[in-house]
């Protein structure tokens, strides 16, 4: 149990800073809005529900961004992230904790996000709905790893997406398929397997990342 309450403090630190500072979740809850709004307005008004999908996963792509970019700056600023390092826990237990805060801020931001989409674009069914769930576990599960990564560079509101956009190619080709096809169970099973994956790897190598 102490895994889990070590996992749980963590989460809940990001959440109690997050609420005192207003600094991420806010920036993604404007930009996924914004997002939509100029795409409603830029497009015509007859496109496709497919291509209109489409348009929903660019933004929950670059709003998930937004908010990976944010999410190890506070523990870089304050030299915090040294000290959860020599804690006397798992240092698995600091990216799951990570993660978990960070897939509730995308979540948030989706509470927005997927009625503002179902209102200017298309309906969206269950299966769609839990292609967008599974996707956002896989975008916090490998992004938290990548940002920790990038954090320790000058360069990493640069580096970051060169890390991310290409490892959630198959997160948007599963939940775009998830939405569109008359399969979509088929790629409900393709994200779950990874996000199976890559948080088996992203809990293995975390340790080697942060102490390198």
């Amino acid at each position: 149990m102490s895994y889990v309450s070590d996992v749980t403090a963590l989460a809940s630190k990001d959440l109690k800073v997050e609420l005192r500072a207003r600094d991420t979740l806010p920036a993604m809850l404007l930009f996924v809005l914004s997002t939509l709004v100029v795409f409603r307005f830029a497009l015509p008004s007859d496109t496709q529900d497919d291509a209109a999908y489409g348009l929903l996963w660019v933004a929950i792509v670059f709003t998930a961004l937004l908010g990976l970019s944010r999410a190890w700056v506070p523990e870089q600023e304050h030299g915090v992230l040294d000290a959860l390092v020599l804690a006397p826990c798992d240092r698995s237990a600091i990216w799951l904790g990570k993660t978990l805060a960070t897939l509730l801020f995308l979540l948030a931001a989706q509470v927005v996000a997927l009625p503002a989409f179902a209102l200017f674009f298309a309906p969206l069914d269950a299966t769609a709905i839990a292609g967008v769930l599974l996707a956002d576990i896989g975008i916090c599960v490998v992004g938290s790893l990548l940002a920790a990564m990038a954090a320790a560079s000058r360069a990493r509101e640069l580096l970051l997406p060169l890390l991310v956009l290409p490892l959630s190619i198959p997160l948007v080709i599963g939940g775009v398929g998830a939405a569109v096809s008359a399969d979509g169970e088929r790629f409900l099973l393709f994200l779950a397997l990874y996000d199976a994956v890559f948080a088996v790897l992203s809990w293995a190598s975390f340790e080697y990342v942060v102490t390198e």
